[in-house]
């Protein structure tokens, strides 16, 4: 992404404050368990009219006897009705169906879910199911549309719990129709740091402390989070020498220390490249398309092999950043789709010649733009472009809701038959500037309705953001990588290469707070 030159999308709809919490309800009696079952009763709410207050099937507990809190009302996501969560004073409760009978093994709740947020705790869990209880927050749905949830566990003694729970103040509602409890497993392999910035920021001065404030290695810090990839970008020959091939070799080899994976993002530019930037380094300037092809190769082979050589070999790798409208313009721009299928050809050729098993990426951003999708990877695919993953970039203030995100994967990755992952979101925890330069998202009016800009809204995006792409069918939801964590405000590390008065607009959106702490974001890297 490009810290300057993005459009700066301003959200209509004021930040609701979340107060983001644990409930955990009593283990269930004897007494309340629903009539055992293998499978799920009345997973779709329609065997009972409007305002039934527990469902068939199910049963509803409240520690403070507000069991009306939970009821069944018209609006179901596909048929008639649905379960909700409402009441005019702050409420607890539980609804929830027990399932005995079951195989021991492992298996996923999948649910439809709408929110409104501001609850304490507001999730989908699965416990008293012979092994630790799992659970799903719920994203806020401020536009209305239905997410999908997934959750998994491991049964064993054949019985588990499903349940819906609420820790709620007046008013606050949610919405749950067309649960599913089947055999099968969920998770997310990457849950990725994108730490380009880091050596430059460490050789300025800056440090990095954990939640407790003990100073130490920023990789090993984001590991012991939960990390499991690390992401790189490389840049041909920048201004400031940094995330250049020396670079990039020297952060690699961290990150591998750490028994971490390497994701390497070419931009095949000096300088930031994304949608409205597209630059050819200055030594390629004034070469012809099939020069360019030439350099495109051996750059790319150059800094893969040489990765390979040290023991660091790439996991995965980018072949561009962001090209929604193509890469090294104007050769290379989708006006001109065969010119530029054959320069990303030559870039995965040369990753495939490097490593047989690295696997190829292809990143676009505005990843709520399913139109925008099809279009690209249909022509990438009528011209025979080989690749792995799709990997986007999704920014709330700029992208459009979780449900846009959703569609988009569900579509790509059936259409396509691609593993799907977010290479790129992030959040503030705060709105002003550490450094003085004026940061990129610094309004509340900017925000995503429903996430406040603090630590836990930073929180709750990045939570909700890796529970839609691990809830993607088939298991093709790849991962999660959170853009520059480590991008704290230390002078001379802006966002300009040649100039080192320049600010950065992005410490306010980083994993470490003005303190230099990691914040409570990161321990999702551990989730999922």
């Amino acid at each position: 992404m490009h810290p300057t030159t993005r459009s700066r999308v301003r959200l209509r709809a004021a930040a609701v404050a979340a107060a983001l919490g644990a409930l955990l309800l009593a283990p269930l009696p004897a007494a309340q368990q629903a009539e055992a079952a293998a499978t799920l009763t009345n997973a779709g709410f329609e065997s009972d009219a409007a305002g039934t207050a527990t469902p068939a099937g199910w049963s509803t507990y409240s520690a403070a006897g507000r069991n009306a809190a939970s009821f069944t009302e018209a609006g179901g996501r596909a048929g008639g009705y649905r379960l909700s969560h409402w009441s005019a004073s702050a409420y607890k409760v539980e609804t929830y169906q027990y399932l005995s009978g079951l195989t021991d093994g492992t298996y996923t709740l999948s649910a439809w879910v709408r929110s409104g947020g501001g609850q304490n705790a507001a999730y989908l869990a699965l416990r008293n199911c012979g092994s630790a209880e799992q659970r799903t927050d719920l994203p806020v749905t401020s536009n209305g549309a239905w997410i999908r949830l997934v959750t998994s566990v491991t049964v064993t003694g054949g019985a588990c719990t499903v349940s819906v729970n609420s820790d709620a103040n007046a008013g606050n509602w949610l919405n749950v129709d067309d649960l599913t409890f089947a055999s099968g497993s969920t998770g997310l392999t990457v849950k990725g740091v994108d730490i380009s910035s880091l050596k430059k920021s460490e050789d300025l001065g800056g440090t990095y402390r954990t939640s407790t404030g003990a100073t130490g290695d920023p990789v090993a810090i984001l590991k012991n989070a939960g990390a499991t990839y690390g992401r790189l970008k490389v840049w041909v020959n920048p201004a400031d020498g940094y995330n250049d091939k020396a670079r990039v070799l020297a952060t690699a080899r961290r990150i591998k220390a750490q028994g971490m994976k390497l994701l390497v993002d070419f931009h095949y530019s000096d300088i930031w490249a994304d949608p409205g930037a597209q630059t050819k380094p200055a030594a390629w300037q004034g070469h012809s398309y099939s020069q360019l092809r030439t350099d495109v190769y051996h750059h790319t082979y150059d800094v893969l092999n040489a990765l390979k050589a040290q023991g660091t070999t790439a996991d995965m790798v980018q072949i561009g950043n962001e090209i929604d409208t193509g890469m090294l313009w104007p050769e290379g721009s989708t006006s001109n789709w065969s010119q530029l299928a054959g320069l990303l050809d030559s870039g995965i050729s040369a990753a495939r010649t490097v490593s047989s098993s690295t696997l190829i990426a292809l990143h676009l951003a505005h990843g709520g733009d399913n139109a925008l999708y099809r279009t690209w990877f249909d022509n990438a695919t009528a011209r025979g472009v080989s690749y792995d993953v799709i990997a986007l970039s999704f920014y709330g203030y700029w992208h459009g809701a979780l449900s846009s995100l959703q569609t988009n994967l569900d579509d790509i990755s059936a259409r396509y038959g691609k593993k799907v992952m977010v290479a790129e979101t992030a959040y503030p925890f705060r709105l002003d500037s550490e450094d003085g330069h004026e940061n990129i998202i610094d309004l509340s009016s900017e925000l995503v309705t429903g996430y406040p800009a603090s630590p836990a809204g930073q929180s709750a995006w990045l939570r909700d953001v890796m529970n839609v792409v691990e809830a993607v069918p088939n298991g093709r939801g790849l991962g999660v990588v959170h853009w520059e964590p480590t991008w704290t405000a230390v002078t001379g590390n802006g966002w300009d290469p040649a100039d080192p008065s320049s600010g950065n607009g992005w410490e306010n959106q980083a994993l470490f707070d003005y303190d230099s702490k990691l914040l409570p974001a990161a321990s999702w890297l551990a989730h999922r």
